[in-house]
């Protein structure tokens, strides 16, 4: 078995992605599959949510995609470790051909290493575009925009000092151990057939550092 695993290890492509990921999601404030690992039901039974990557610093294959912004929609039936999700995939439209190739892999799982999970997780990918991302970060708030189909605005919650917000940390958590908690201000979703809003829902804010490839 260890063959087999080194074999299919150099197989996959050599990537890396160093930046940050923010979302806003249906459950109550605070989501209970961060803690969890998705084993818990979220607060609503299911969870709906938009993500937000933004790449400060990437490759894949030897592509560089620093400066990319991501955008995901994603629509789960239940727990998320239950899988059955259902995901689009927003590209930013500065991203060349290779680098859009090399971020729906990643995305898309078939990329392996650190999202390698998502092609037990996801059962349909429902749409991929290229179209203008645009995520800002400022100070407490994070928000994304594409065009009229994601419109998301979030807010760290202030912890007892004023300088540092509410924080979970040494987690588990697939996107990284750190997580800051958030909860949504302006957040509407309008596309594939979803219609969602996540105003005072919760939220999350994590440092990433992710890839994949031969070791």
């Amino acid at each position: 078995m260890a063959a087999t695993s080194k074999q299919d290890r150099a197989s996959l492509p050599d990537w890396a992605i160093k930046g940050e990921l923010f979302l806003n999601c249906s459950c109550d404030v605070f989501c209970p599959c961060v803690v969890s690992l998705g084993a818990y039901r979220p607060t609503e039974g299911y969870c709906h949510a938009w993500m937000a990557i933004a790449i400060d610093e990437g490759h894949f294959e030897g592509e560089d995609i620093s400066g990319v912004n991501v955008g995901i929609l994603a629509d789960i039936p239940g727990r998320m470790g239950e899988g059955n999700w259902k995901v689009a995939l927003y590209v930013d439209d500065s991203a060349s051909d290779a680098a859009f190739d090399g971020i729906c892999q990643i995305f898309s799982g078939t990329a392996g290493g650190t999202t390698g999970l998502f092609t037990m997780l996801v059962s349909e990918i429902i749409g991929v575009a290229r179209e203008p991302v645009e995520i800002v970060r400022d100070g407490k708030k994070r928000s994304i925009r594409i065009g009229r189909k994601i419109q998301g605005e979030i807010e760290m919650i202030d912890g007892a000092s004023p300088d540092q917000p509410v924080t979970i940390t040494n987690s588990q958590y697939w996107m990284g151990p750190d997580i800051i908690a958030a909860k949504g201000l302006k957040s509407r979703v309008r596309d594939h057939g979803r219609v969602w809003d996540f105003g005072g829902k919760s939220a999350e804010i994590c440092p990433i550092e992710w890839g994949g490839g031969a070791k």
